[in-house]
């Protein structure tokens, strides 16, 4: 299963996104939810790198299955759109496949 956690802060700005695991719905290379997962999170990673000024960290492990971005700062109001491009794909992959093989988390901090 994909675990994504979504973390916010008190005032509703994103802090940090995680994307953590292999959804299981297939063999590994013909796995479809876990591709559009990693295509999701990957573009978003550098859209906003390419697309904002924003300062952010990535962590990724192949092996382990994890992509992890955190702000330094408060997202600008382009990588804000980007973020919620990126909420709004999961949780249609999440809808059309079930918690079986996706499970989104929301945080707050």
């Amino acid at each position: 299963m994909t675990i994504i956690t979504i973390t916010k802060s008190s005032d509703d700005n994103y802090t940090e996104i995680e994307c953590k695991g292999h959804a299981g719905y297939a063999e590994y290379g013909e796995d479809i939810v876990c591709a559009a997962l990693s295509v999701l999170t990957i573009n978003t990673v550098n859209s906003i790198k390419q697309l904002t000024e924003d300062k952010i960290k990535v962590f990724e492990s192949e092996n382990d299955g994890i992509i992890r971005m955190t702000f330094k700062d408060t997202p600008s109001k382009e990588a804000d759109l980007l973020l919620k491009s990126f909420e709004l794909g999961v949780k249609g992959i999440s809808d059309q496949y079930g918690s079986k093989f996706l499970n989104i988390k929301f945080r707050r901090v």
